[in-house]
Formats: structure tokens, sequence, C-alpha cells
């Protein structure tokens, strides 16, 4: 059974891998958001919305995608959430919870995230001369180990002194690169975080406000999708189509066929 489950993994990774192709990016990017926003699963919705990840100049950051947008694209809700739960055990994503205000839930391919670890701790080497062998320890002892989007102080510790002598200092260097925050109810539980998203999560709150502010200042509270997904927003470093999708996840916005096309309207209280 496990042969059979690494086999599958392995596949979905490598499909993966060959979907992501710079030639597939950049036909997806031109793909309007009307004629690819209902998917069969998944997995299909999450590769398109990785090769769709809006392209941020300023912030180093690796593609994610936000619960609420698989939400408006994979139709059955228990479906999304079961097959998320699959996909982390088979440790092809990580879920994140979101330091928004908000019940916000960030999904990471691994690799991806990976990456993101890395690029953090490059930026550590340019600034300190700390002992960075903890983050190693992290990513073969922590991340493979706890998939919930939360651990406990003791767990961790217990974890990270698997390979090493931990100290309190590495857990420090954990929270400064940004791969953890404390809770605010429980200073011993950490949430895992995506290391230097906090800009992009700061647009990502006042992108929802621009938008949903714009849609109400309209006579009628709606717009051709056609032509609100051309639109810029001012205060996001992401772009219109990632916003609208959280929009439609969430219920703020619905989405209705006319003969012209679809039309986004304000949803009603």
């Amino acid at each position: 059974m496990e042969a059979t489950t690494s086999k599958a993994s392995t596949g979905r990774k490598r499909q993966r891998e060959q979907d992501s192709s710079p030639e597939t990016e950049a036909a997806d990017q031109s793909v309007s958001l009307g004629d690819n926003l209902i998917f069969s699963d998944t997995l299909v919705a999450l590769r398109m919305m990785r090769s769709q990840f809006p392209r941020i100049e300023k912030v180093s950051i690796q593609p994610f995608i936000l619960r609420s947008q698989l939400y408006s694209s994979v139709k059955d809700r228990t479906q999304v959430d079961r097959e998320l739960e699959s996909l982390k055990r088979e440790c092809i994503i990580r879920v994140f919870k979101l330091n928004t205000g908000q019940d916000d839930h960030a999904v990471m391919f691994v690799d991806d995230y990976q990456s993101q670890i890395e690029r953090a701790v490059k930026r550590l080497q340019t600034k300190r001369q700390d002992d960075l062998t903890v983050f190693d320890w992290f990513k073969t002892h922590v991340i493979p180990s706890k998939l919930d989007p939360s651990i406990g102080h003791q767990e961790l510790f217990s974890l990270l002194s698997l390979v090493g002598k931990v100290k309190e200092e590495h857990i420090s260097l954990l929270i400064n690169a940004g791969l953890l925050t404390r809770q605010l109810i429980d200073p011993n539980m950490y949430w895992f975080a995506i290391p230097n998203i906090g800009s992009v999560l700061k647009g990502l709150s006042q992108g929802r406000k621009e938008l949903l502010s714009f849609l109400n200042r309209r006579k009628y509270k709606e717009m051709m999708l056609a032509l609100l997904e051309k639109k810029r927003l001012h205060h996001s470093l992401l772009d219109m189509r990632f916003h609208l999708r959280d929009l439609i996840g969430s219920g703020h916005l619905k989405t209705i066929q006319t003969p012209s096309g679809l039309v986004v309207r304000i949803a009603k209280d």
C-alpha cells in the first residue's frame, strides 16, 4: 500500500512539474478567468492557479493559492477539503493559516515552500553569522512529520532534537526567518508561516476592500467579468484575477451567466 501511495505521489509531482513549464505558464496568464473558472478537481485547480499567480517584482514570494479561491472553482467544498487533506498527507502541498484577522488559509506546493525557505536562509546568510543548521533540521524532520498548520513548542523542540542539540536561539532563528509565528492566545504554540509574505498579506486585505468598494459604487453593483478582470488595483500587489477568485469563493461576490457573458455582482447580505 505504501509503495502504491509513493508511486501516486511521485506521479502527481512529476505531472505538476510538466504542467508548470514556462510555456504553459505564459499561456495560462493569457487565458481569461471566465474560460477557466470551474475545475473538476482540486489538484487541477491548484495547478492552474499556481501557473496564474501574479508576478510580483517587489517581493520574492513563491506562488500560493487561497482556500477560498478553490471554493470558487470546485463547487463541492467538501470535495475540496477532502482532496486538500489527501494532498497534504502525500506531502504534495502544505496549508497555512494566514495572519489576516479572518479565516484565511493559503495552500503552497511543498517544492515551492522549500524554495521559499532557501530564499529566507540566503537572506539571513548575508546579514548574520549564526549557525544556520537548524533550517536543515527543520526541513528534514519538522516539515515531513508535522502536517498541521500549527505546532507546540515542546513537539517542535523534540523533532529538532532528533538531529542536534537545540537551543532557544534556534527557535528564535526560525521565527526571525518567518517560518514560525507565535500564537497570540497561546505563546507555547506556533503557526507555520510562509517567509516574506507580510507585504502581500497587507495588499490582500486592501485589495479586497478596494474591489468591493469599486463594485458597490456602481449603479447595479455589478460588472462584466471580462471587463472587470482587466482593471488594475492600486492597493494590492496581487492582480484582479487573484482577488476575484478569492471574493467569489468567500461568498462576497457571485457570478451570473448572461447572454453577453459572465457578470460579477456584489452578493446580498
